[in-house]
């Protein structure tokens, strides 16, 4: 049992004799000198991911579709000082509420590009907060699309991924989708 195993000294000197039979690439003299200290090879390191292609139109701007519940945007974002129109209309004023205003200005917080785009954005069908989640939605893919390099930042918040929450449909014998009519025991 013992012929089988192999020590650790055994192991050292058969990695020492494969890497003197395999001519090492050239490499620069720094890692070169680094490298002959460690017996041990390094292990190979995972290639990098490539970044995407910056997708703009002919405007320059960068376009993008959100969505949340029933609500659709179409956003268009251009470097700019910071200013929101949603359907014509200033952000202050299409969304009233601060709390809408605060989940539109969320991709830029996080990116940390706040008041350096500015965004046009067409939406419709839904409420408001349906209307704001899609907008947001809309304004973190076109930002990825803008600056590529933004990407995993974004996404790492859970920015880019689509809300797939939707009203459930109401059923037959019932007040709503759950919701059963009020028992009368007479």
């Amino acid at each position: 049992m013992s012929d089988t195993r192999q020590s650790l000294a055994d192991l050292a000197k058969l990695a020492e004799s494969q890497a003197e039979a395999q001519p090492a690439p050239e490499a620069p003299e720094a890692e070169a000198g680094a490298e002959a200290e460690s017996p041990v090879p390094a292990a190979p390191q995972a290639p990098e991911m490539p970044l995407r292609e910056q997708e703009l139109d002919k405007q320059g701007r960068a376009y993008a579709t959100g969505r949340r519940k029933d609500a659709v945007a179409r956003v268009w974002i251009k470097p700019g000082s910071g200013k929101i129109q949603v359907n014509g209309r200033d952000q202050e004023v299409y969304f009233a509420r601060p709390t809408l205003r605060l989940v539109i200005n969320q991709p830029f917080d996080v990116a940390e590009r706040r008041d350096q785009y500015d965004v046009v954005a067409t939406v419709f069908g839904g409420g408001l907060s349906g209307q704001a989640g899609a907008v947001k939605h809309g304004i973190s893919q076109a930002l990825t699309r803008f600056e590529p390099a933004l990407r995993g930042t974004i996404k790492a918040a859970g920015f880019l991924t689509r809300d797939s929450r939707v009203v459930e449909r109401k059923k037959y014998g019932r007040a709503k989708a759950r919701r059963s009519f009020q028992f009368s025991k007479r």
